[in-house]
């Protein structure tokens, strides 16, 4: 018997209660861990619902960012400049000629390392809307940029050329004019 009563069926050890610390006593360094902790949900499926939002998000912000970086280029001003003071831009789109929409959005490629500029965007005056093209080139590494193409296509389809014999190249002089 005496060696029955040594051996004790094996139990849970009995958990003693330990009242929360009162507001003098400092900090608790210590704590017990005589739980199972709870199960932590697979989070794969949050995974699979957030990235593509993460990706999109980031996507149109850098595209945002592009687009600003275009918008305030000196290029886009010096041509949203000589628009403004073109007899064919006055006469079709009248004064105020700024962007078209609150938010502009450049379109194409503007690459002056590599020599190429190939935009547009929209403009509005007080008499019209249309969508401004500009075009030009740099043919050597070390050379000036050409302008190939420069003109305004209003609403109704009419393609004006700004860029003609009558009046003389807006960007002569200027880093973005190839002598002749």
């Amino acid at each position: 018997m005496a060696f029955r009563s040594t051996i004790r069926p094996l139990r849970p050890p009995r958990r003693t209660l330990i009242a929360a610390p009162s507001p003098n006593d400092g900090p608790l360094m210590t704590r017990r861990a005589d739980r199972a902790l709870p199960e932590i949900p697979s989070s794969r499926k949050l995974w699979l619902t957030t990235l593509p939002i993460f990706i999109s998000i980031i996507t149109v912000s850098a595209l945002a960012i592009f687009n600003y970086q275009k918008a305030s280029s000196s290029i886009v001003n010096a041509t949203l400049y000589a628009l403004r003071t073109s007899e064919v831009g006055k006469r079709e789109l009248g004064e105020q000629i700024y962007f078209r929409d609150t938010f502009p959005w450049i379109w194409g490629e503007m690459n002056q390392l590599h020599g190429r500029i190939n935009i547009s965007f929209g403009v509005k005056g007080t008499k019209g809307k249309g969508m401004m093209r500009f075009k030009s080139v740099r043919k050597t590494r070390m050379g000036f940029f050409e302008t190939i193409e420069w003109s305004l296509e209003m609403e109704d389809g009419r393609k004006l050329q700004l860029l003609n014999e009558v009046r003389d190249d807006p960007f002569k002089d200027t880093a973005l004019h190839a002598k002749p």
